[in-house]
């Protein structure tokens, strides 16, 4: 019988859960289904889901198909409609492997994890499955959930719920068992990293949770983070990257524009100039640090010179890794009251944009040629550097281990390395 399948769309902690979705679907011993693991950010990636379900059905007509993730959780019943789709499914329930078991099958024994089955997670991780992805390279540890800001563009808070954090005692747990199994980065992810701590008693800070992992567990050997907001981070963090090494010279922030009165309808926390002092901080704490950030192109109301503000950006934070989202209306937000601009304005906008970010990583990684940098192999032929650089080479390394690697060109968007002498 055919195995499961699982389709992903959306963010890093997206596809970090359809890992445990897999997990989860194969201990409840689910065969010849897809499962779709859907995101609500912008209009496309909902068209493009809808689109992966029909193929999914005209593909294997007696699978059964699950629909679930963000875009589910905010609008079941629109899902729910579809004639392709079996059943959709919670963010919560989706990590659960009785979810999976038929109707008339008993509950799974609770697993030594802890929780009984069904039971909604306290915190972000999840009673009844792992909440780290053991076995692969990076590996992802989830420890913070939910958002309690309400940006004016965003739809995810009501989709994933409000802030809620794993204590530290269970990150450590969890972290000190993915570094006996020998995996040799770590990465933390969350919706809101950044609010780590703000409903846990003693309300402990992101830099204290990192600190406390580095100390406790020496045998981390590389620690990354994923998207940071640059109003909430704290004292604590930015004292660590400055001694820590172990701690990648790499921060992905999200920054969404690059003029103050746009930030302000969006309703973000920081200013421009905020973002700019954030950048320079880094890099004088870690010359080596490398910067990637979130734009978003067309906002409601943005005019030609706010865009170009935020296309000047690019250079003065030297943001490198750039994800660039064009506008989509969300309904039900703030930002789709607000006076829309052109679709044909959106686009144009945020494809200057991607050659702006095009541009300014062609030039980062120009500039770390001919320098030596640790690289973690991720499969045959391509690893990652510390400062996040996609790195090729030819020599035969494993993947999962870590080889000093000399950069001696880049083509495509990704570093040349041969290993150092």
């Amino acid at each position: 019988m055919p195995e499961t399948r699982v389709i992903t769309f959306g963010c890093r902690l997206n596809a970090f859960e359809s890992e445990l979705i897999e997990r989860a679907a194969t201990a409840a011993g689910l065969r010849d289904a897809v499962i779709v693991n859907t995101c609500a950010v912008t209009a496309e990636a909902e068209r493009q889901a809808r689109q992966a379900i029909r193929r999914a059905r005209r593909n294997d007509p007696e699978a059964i198909i699950f629909v679930t993730g963000c875009a589910a959780e905010i609008a079941p019943e629109r899902y729910a409609a579809l004639p392709e789709v079996d059943r959709v499914l919670g963010n919560r329930e989706k990590l659960l492997p009785q979810t999976y078991l038929p109707a008339d099958t008993p509950s799974l024994p609770s697993p030594a994890s802890g929780g009984a089955p069904g039971q909604p997670p306290a915190r972000a991780g999840v009673p009844g499955v792992e909440w780290g992805s053991e076995g692969r390279s990076p590996a992802y540890l989830q420890v913070q959930q939910g958002c309690d800001h309400r940006c004016t563009f965003c739809v995810i808070p009501y989709g994933r719920g409000p802030s809620r954090s794993v204590p530290i005692e269970a990150i450590a747990d969890q972290a000190r068992r993915l570094a006996a199994a020998g995996c040799p980065e770590i990465v933390l992810t969350g919706v809101d990293l950044t609010a780590y701590g703000v409903d846990l008693p003693g309300r402990p800070t992101l830099g204290e949770m990192v600190g406390c992992l580095l100390a406790e567990i020496p045998e981390i050997g590389r620690l990354r983070l994923s998207s940071l907001d640059p109003a909430e981070i704290d004292a604590d963090f930015w004292r660590l990257l400055g001694v820590e090494r172990r701690l990648m010279p790499h921060l992905h922030l999200s920054l969404q524009s690059g003029d103050d009165l746009i930030l302000k309808r969006m309703k973000r926390r920081h200013s421009r100039a905020d973002a700019i002092a954030v950048a320079r901080r880094a890099r004088d704490l870690r010359p080596e640090m490398a910067l990637g950030a979130d734009l978003i192109a067309g906002f409601p109301t943005e005019t030609e010179d706010a865009f170009c503000r935020s296309l000047d950006l690019v250079a003065e934070c030297g943001l490198a890794f750039v994800h660039v989202f064009p506008y989509s209306v969300r309904p039900g937000t703030p930002a789709a009251r607000m006076p829309q601009l052109p679709h044909q304005i959106v686009t144009e906008r945020a494809a200057r944009l991607r050659s702006a970010a095009g541009a300014a990583l062609a030039a980062e990684l120009s500039s770390r040629v001919v320098s030596e940098t640790e690289v973690l192999i991720e499969r045959p032929g391509t690893g990652r550097a510390e400062f996040y650089a996609a790195v090729g080479f030819t020599a035969p390394e494993p993947p999962g281990t870590v080889r000093r690697m000399r950069i001696v060109g880049s083509s495509a968007g990704s570093l040349v390395g041969v290993p150092a002498q």
